[in-house]
């Protein structure tokens, strides 16, 4: 899973971040099926976009997150602390990963314009995929 994909499982689906969806029976059943040659073959698919199934109010899940979490953390600026609130991690490689993601075009070697366009791009993503981010975080 990309490190934008695994920041909105954390978010949207606090809990079950890390457990692995379960296969559709109908899946299950053709993939029993199809001969073991042809399933090496096949290249594996990019997963969907984690979606929250209702609006998620992200501030307020971030912020009770922040308030089990016995760190200072400001993960309402910092890309950096909102990635060690969310237990990813958050040295500069994996910030140059997740900059690559949402196509950023500026000098990764610049690592603070980098990071407040990622807390930025972050944000947005979560806004545009289900999450309520108040104006304060974009």
């Amino acid at each position: 899973m990309s490190i934008l994909g695994s920041i909105m499982s954390k978010i949207f689906h606090p809990g079950q971040a890390h457990a692995a969806p379960a296969p559709q029976p109908a899946q299950a059943a053709a993939a029993v099926a199809q001969p073991a040659q042809q399933a090496a073959a096949q290249a594996p698919q990019q997963p969907a976009p984690v979606q929250a199934a209702e609006p998620v109010d992200v501030e307020a899940v971030l912020a009770a997150m922040a308030s089990d979490n016995g760190q200072n953390l400001d993960w309402r600026h910092s890309i950096v602390d909102l990635m060690k609130l969310l237990s990813l991690d958050s040295g500069l490689t994996a910030r140059k990963q997740l900059a690559g993601e949402p196509g950023y075009a500026g000098d990764t070697d610049d690592s603070a314009t980098m990071n407040i366009w990622l807390h930025k791009q972050v944000m947005a993503k979560l806004a545009e995929n289900g999450g309520i981010v108040p104006d304060s975080l974009r």
